[in-house]
């Protein structure tokens, strides 16, 4: 979250499905920063038919569930002649289309299914999370929020016919005393834990992970207090003790090297305060994420801070650095559900379209969306086919092939 957040108009209830359940980080941690972005799902149906429901009503049941379309996007590349096999325990996985039996259990699309469009940067209570997935997200990574709040949220989000998207979550922001985003109306109350030394480091990771956080969020600030070198490196090295990725909301002269050196593996925004110097962009390239949120900056229209921030992408990304899609979403007027403005704009830093898919996707995805009328890739129109999405669900069952 930046400074220009606002809350948005949208009522509503937030909630989204917890990421490896409380006290756990299994699925969550350092070895799933680049799998799942959140729980396994139940089985994967489709949204926008008119058959009647099957099933207990649970969302659960002991079948393999087989999806058909004209073309599955997975693993890098747009193929045909694939099918999506789901496991009972929600396991999915891209299989020969000839391997699928027909009959009951075999569902048939047309367009594309690719794994669930992620946005790795949202906060739930800023924005209604029904909307997002309604606009064709399947999966976020809340990064702020009251821990107990958002736990809870997520723990009903579990449920089959919520209608909200799997959510991972960071619980507090960890922030120095005094320090951002306390002195910011946004942010609600417990929403931040202060830590003062490296002993409050350990026990405020440990307080997040027992409410089944499973990344660490970390903030770094040059507008205000700051955690003194030694206590970042302390909660990098008590998060990783816990398997917990840490992201970094680094802005301001400085930030970046800081979260760099104390061993961060995400940050949270791309630096946007000023150029990132070339051999610290070229060091983080070899290590970190850069979570992209270009579109806080003018929201559409010009603003150098845009810039800045891609032309520091487009060097983070020629020296090979990995990208992830996120919005911030609940900073300003930014579009719930898919953003259209983000996909361009990280074409416009040198995405290609399968790129583009990668960082907003996980190779075994926990989630399905689906693109009714398929996938082009060299279409001019790529960021506008993204926007139709659907989340692929439990509540109908489709035709079956």
């Amino acid at each position: 979250m930046c400074e220009n957040a606002t809350a948005p108009d949208a009522a509503g209830d937030p909630a989204a499905g917890c990421c490896g359940g409380s006290g756990s980080a299994a699925g969550c941690g350092l070895s799933a920063l680049r799998r799942s972005a959140g729980p396994r799902p139940t089985v994967t149906v489709a949204e926008e038919t008119e058959i009647p429901p099957t099933g207990s009503g649970t969302g659960r049941d002991d079948r393999v569930v087989w999806l058909l379309a004209d073309s599955v996007w997975w693993g890098g590349r747009l193929r045909t002649g694939v099918a999506l096999r789901v496991a009972p325990d929600g396991a999915i996985k891209p299989v020969p289309a000839e391997l699928a039996p027909g009959g009951d259990d075999t569902r048939r699309f047309p367009g594309t299914l690719m794994p669930g469009l992620v946005d790795a940067h949202v906060h739930s209570a800023l924005v209604d999370l029904g909307t997002v997935r309604a606009g064709g997200i399947a999966e976020v990574w809340d990064l702020g929020g009251v821990p107990s709040t958002v736990a809870e949220l997520a723990g009903r989000a579990l449920s089959a016919d919520s209608g909200l998207p799997r959510v991972r979550y960071a619980g507090p922001f960890m922030i120095a005393p005094g320090g951002y985003p306390s002195d910011r109306p946004w942010a609600p109350a417990g929403s931040w834990r202060e830590i003062s030394t490296a002993a409050d480091a350990g026990a405020a990771v440990a307080e997040a992970r027992a409410v089944g956080a499973g990344l660490i969020k970390v903030t770094a600030h040059a507008g205000g207090p700051q955690l003194s070198q030694p206590v970042l490196e302390a909660v990098v090295t008590a998060a990783h003790a816990a398997d917990l990725p840490v992201v970094v909301h680094a802005e301001g002269a400085g930030t970046v090297a800081a979260a760099y050196t104390a061993g961060a593996d995400v940050l949270a925004h791309t630096p946007w305060t000023e150029p990132v110097d070339d051999a610290l962009l070229r060091a983080c390239a070899k290590r970190m994420r850069w979570i992209s949120t270009l579109d806080i900056h003018g929201w559409g229209e010009p603003d150098p801070a845009r810039e800045t921030a891609v032309g520091n992408l487009r060097r983070f990304i020629e020296y090979g650095g990995s990208v992830r899609y996120g919005t911030d979403l609940g900073n300003g007027p930014l579009p719930p559900g898919v953003n259209t403005r983000e996909i361009r704009l990280l074409q416009s830093a040198g995405l290609t379209p399968d790129q583009v898919l990668t960082a907003m996707t996980e190779s075994d995805s926990a989630t399905v969306s689906w693109l009714p009328g398929g996938l082009d890739l060299g279409s001019g129109s790529f960021a506008d086919v993204l926007a139709t999405a659907r989340v692929l669900d439990t509540s109908l069952s489709p035709r079956q092939a």
